[in-house]
């Protein structure tokens, strides 16, 4: 288990990586590239394999901790597809919302323990 728990975990990480290089390389002129949509959708199906694979052994979760994370990548998601279907309506602070909720739930990940 603890093998595939550090593959999703790294298929985790590169999701996220992939949003936030994104996001910042495109904040002028601010567009949402279709790479943003695919890394944030990775890193969600990721994240929550991750946290079937915990539950399924032994290791304790802290429920409350995904659930915040869970939310701050579906509001990730649900931006970059917003932005994503039609270039007109990425601005700079739709592009720098998500970046900054990318970094949040990095953050999160990090530092909450």
């Amino acid at each position: 288990m603890s093998t595939l728990s550090g593959i999703l975990l790294v298929i985790h990480m590169i999701g996220w990586a992939i949003v936030l290089g994104a996001t910042v390389t495109n904040l002028r002129p601010p567009r949402i590239v279709k790479g943003v949509t695919h890394g944030a959708l990775t890193a969600l199906v990721a994240g929550i394999l991750l946290v079937g694979v915990a539950e399924m052994g032994d290791r304790d979760v802290d429920n409350v901790k995904i659930a915040v994370k869970l939310v701050v990548a579906l509001a990730v998601t649900a931006l970059a597809i917003y932005g994503a279907r039609r270039e007109e309506r990425a601005t700079t602070a739709l592009v720098g919302s998500v970046a900054g909720l990318t970094v949040l739930n990095i953050a999160v990940a990090v530092l909450w323990r």
